[in-house]
């Protein structure tokens, strides 16, 4: 088995004080980052957001649930990972950019910072079998990631406290379309989740 964990758009405008910020996103970046440094993946790769003209993907009266405000655009600070990643981005194998031209919700829509590879073919080479997603939003990208994986024909599971979601109840909403579909859904910690016991304990 080869795995590799997908560190979903952990960019500070999806953190505290950015411009979509969302509540845990800072918290969900140094939960990342120590579980980088414990190293249990084989191949470690970041997508990110990379505005240039999504069109109707942004808007000044957005509706916040198919419309934005502008955000992540290519090469300002925004679009940037946050402080508390940057410390491990020395293990990652791999950055792939997303929504370059389009709303860019999956992260298998991405292209190699410095390639030409999307995510699945640069996974598949490498003979990747399971994927670990983490990230933000729990409720949008990582969600869209997950299915994404699904669809791939990778063996899939969502780490859930390495998330941070727009809002609760569409997070869960996520959680258990994910769970439905046969993504596992796990804490790091060990704690069962109400999306998929399987081995943990409480």
């Amino acid at each position: 088995m080869t795995t590799a964990l997908i560190i979903v758009d952990v960019q500070n405008d999806f953190c505290e004080g950015g411009s979509l910020g969302v509540d845990g996103g800072l918290a969900a970046a140094e939960a990342i980052a120590d579980y980088v440094e414990e190293g249990p993946d084989d191949f470690v790769v970041t997508t990110q957001d990379w505005h240039i003209d999504p069109g109707t993907h942004f808007s000044s009266e957005p509706n916040f649930t198919t419309t934005w405000p502008v955000h992540c655009a290519a090469d300002t600070e925004g679009a940037q990972f946050a402080p508390a990643l940057k410390p491990v981005l020395e293990a990652v194998d791999a950055q792939f950019l997303k929504g370059q031209y389009s709303d860019g919700y999956s992260g298998f829509d991405g292209v190699e910072a410095d390639g030409e590879s999307e995510l699945a073919e640069w996974l598949r080479e490498r003979g990747v079998t399971h994927v670990s997603v983490c990230g933000i939003a729990t409720d949008y990208c990582v969600r869209a990631t997950a299915l994404s994986a699904l669809d791939e024909g990778f063996e899939v599971r969502v780490l859930e406290d390495l998330c941070a979601g727009v809002a609760a109840d569409t997070s869960r909403k996520a959680l258990t379309e994910l769970a439905d579909n046969g993504v596992t859904v796990q804490r790091t910690d060990g704690k069962a989740t109400a999306y998929d016991i399987g081995d943990t304990e409480d």
